[in-house]
């Protein structure tokens, strides 16, 4: 009887101190990448609001999830895989009316103040322009600092193909802001 409490007891300690191992491992993550993460969720859906729910949920299915990651090194990999599927679901569940304005068009005349406001907003505007293929890519690596391998992992396809959508990306780019009278000349000193 005394050696089944006792065995009891270790069972109860290893589970205790593998939920504070667990809980350590989580905390650790939030604060390393809670803010790659809030920016690339805000990246997605443009509001602040949505993209905090979208980190919250990420990190809710993380929670759950967390004995499944063996390599610390792939984190963040795994934790942007998580936010796009659960940004994919919030599509799912919802069916969203047209608007006759186009999101891009839509400026918050507040931030205009600032010529560098001016030039992040075109810049982001020519960016949501890029075809998804492009843009993607490119916002993981601007964004997100990924590397092509780390792109072609999380969008399941080759490094080659992942490398060839960047370099069109940032011509495309290029060439939507070299029509830009903001941006024509300014770098030719």
């Amino acid at each position: 009887m005394i050696k089944k409490i006792i065995g009891n007891k270790s069972k109860a300690e290893q589970v205790s101190t593998s939920m504070a191992s667990k809980q350590i491992r989580y905390e650790a993550l939030v604060r390393a990448l809670h803010g790659d993460l809030y920016r690339y969720a805000y990246w997605l859906c443009h509001d602040k609001h949505i993209a905090e729910d979208l980190v919250q949920e990420t990190f809710l299915r993380a929670w759950r999830a967390l004995d499944s990651l063996k390599d610390e090194k792939a984190a963040k990999s795994w934790l942007i895989t998580i936010l796009r599927r659960e940004n994919a679901r919030r599509f799912e569940r919802k069916r969203f009316d047209m608007s006759e304005y186009d999101e891009v068009t839509i400026v918050d005349t507040q931030s205009l103040d600032h010529e560098q406001d001016m030039e992040n907003q075109l810049l982001r505007e020519k960016i949501a322009k890029l075809p998804e293929e492009y843009r993607e890519p490119l916002v993981l690596q601007v964004l997100g600092g990924f590397s092509g391998e780390e792109i072609a992992t999380l969008l399941d396809l080759n490094k080659n193909t992942v490398m060839t959508r960047l370099f069109r990306a940032r011509n495309q780019l290029k060439e939507a802001l070299d029509d830009e009278p903001l941006f024509r000349g300014q770098y030719n000193g």
